[in-house]
């Protein structure tokens, strides 16, 4: 790999032999993937995958120990994924037994390894680290060290920031480094699409489905859509950021899509339209037709079949405020509907920090405590970890749970039904 001068001097120990072992990771993960520089990370903020203290991460606490010894602190302030406990939501006693002592024993010491390093701030515990109330948007163009998958394909995409979907671990080292390996979806060449998707449905298609559908079709590559401006329109607005950070996260999950473009509407697509296709793109037509194949198929791991759901989480990614309180209206006209004044399933919705502030400040806060539902920011996958709770019958409306955890899908409509009526 070519090196800069002050490239080289890092990784001759110029900034001590940490820094130098940070870089040479760094120039090894790049030349894996045949990058051939190291180029600097200029977003503000960083955003760190790893933000549960999971007792078998011994390795990664004494990793953090020998940066914030040797001062090899990140460059940017970070934000992280939520945090995997919350006492508000439901739990036995042994499940919790479970969750403190055998899971996430490490939690508050991890925490303030974070904190060390470059913690934003106390709120700064999201996977949609880019909504407008948790400060960490970056602009389109600029370089990213992230891990998280549906964080990383948003700002890619709808963002029009430039990421690789990193593993853990390697976003710090290159928030620290402040370089990342020049490769994939960095290059003009890697943000090509290799697929044309065509939307023929005659409804507005579930994002999380559709985004289930394109993610298992495309796997690693880069789809373009077309056909969503029917239903998303031309402008990136809060019902069409909303809709397609829960479509990415669908892609990222059920496929590994790192960028999707959508035709008319996201940035590079408005700039360059079908010129990102490349001439030997391959086509997948998705109509009513086939998303029902696809969701038919979801395997249903539940040992019966026919249990009543114990536990709804709705939000993973986490809801924004708009989301909010469209569930919270749509929630309290479902419940009068059924003569009822509360949910009749235990229902979680989960949220950024700053969000959740925002969202219990109005009145919607007040109304959505009143329906019975819990509001918290926690992470419903690291939830679902814990063995105990994965043998709850649990469902959920998100297509990234479903695929990581024994929670059963259905969509909003479906799951409105199900916590407001108690049945199909």
């Amino acid at each position: 790999m070519e090196l800069t001068k002050e490239q080289q001097a890092i990784l001759d120990g110029e900034k001590g032999e940490t820094m130098a072992k940070v870089l040479e990771t760094l120039i090894r993960y790049g030349e894996i993937f045949g990058a051939e520089k190291l180029v600097p990370v200029s977003s503000k903020y960083n955003h760190l995958v790893t933000s549960f203290g999971l007792k078998a991460l011994g390795p990664v606490y004494d990793l953090m120990d020998q940066l914030i010894r040797a001062g090899a602190v990140s460059g940017q302030k970070f934000s992280v994924d939520p945090r995997p406990l919350d006492p508000r939501v439901p739990a036995n006693l042994l499940q919790n037994l479970v969750f403190k002592k055998f899971m996430y024993s490490k939690q508050d010491f991890y925490e303030n390894q974070l904190r060390q390093l470059g913690l934003m701030n106390e709120d700064a515990f999201s996977c949609a680290c880019y909504l407008e109330e948790q400060g960490n948007r970056p602009a389109q163009g600029e370089i990213l060290s992230w891990a998280e998958s549906s964080a990383v394909v948003y700002a890619n995409s709808v963002l029009g920031a430039r990421c690789n979907r990193n593993s853990g671990i390697m976003d710090l080292m290159g928030s620290v480094a402040g370089y990342v390996p020049y490769f994939g979806l960095l290059t003009d060449e890697g943000r090509k699409a290799t697929w044309v998707i065509r939307v023929n449905t005659t409804q507005k298609p579930e994002a999380q489905l559709l985004g289930s559908a394109i993610g298992m079709k495309v796997m690693e590559d880069v789809p373009y859509v077309i056909g969503l401006d029917r239903w998303l329109g031309n402008e990136l607005d809060e019902a069409a950021c909303a809709y397609l950070k829960d479509f990415g996260a669908a892609t990222a999950s059920n496929g590994a899509v790192g960028l999707y473009h959508i035709d008319g509407l996201t940035p590079e697509a408005k700039e360059q339209g079908t010129a990102l296709i490349t001439p030997d793109a391959r086509e997948y037509i998705i109509d009513d037709a086939e998303l029902q194949r696809v969701k038919d198929n979801y395997p249903l791991v539940w040992k019966d079949p026919d249990a009543k759901p114990k536990l709804c989480f709705v939000g993973c990614p986490h809801l924004s405020l708009q989301q909010l309180k469209d569930w919270t209206d749509r929630l309290e006209e479902g419940l009068r509907a059924a003569g009822r004044k509360k949910v009749c399933v235990p229902t979680v919705f989960t949220t950024a920090p700053g969000v959740k502030k925002a969202f219990e400040a109005s009145d919607y806060g007040a109304r959505l405590a009143a329906a019975g539902v819990i509001l918290s920011c926690i992470c419903p996958l690291m939830y679902m970890n814990n063995p105990l709770c994965a043998k709850m019958p649990v469902i959920t409306c998100s297509n990234k749970l479903r695929t990581y955890t024994t929670a059963r899908y259905y969509t909003e409509a479906e799951i409105l039904t199900r916590i407001t009526k108690g049945a199909d």
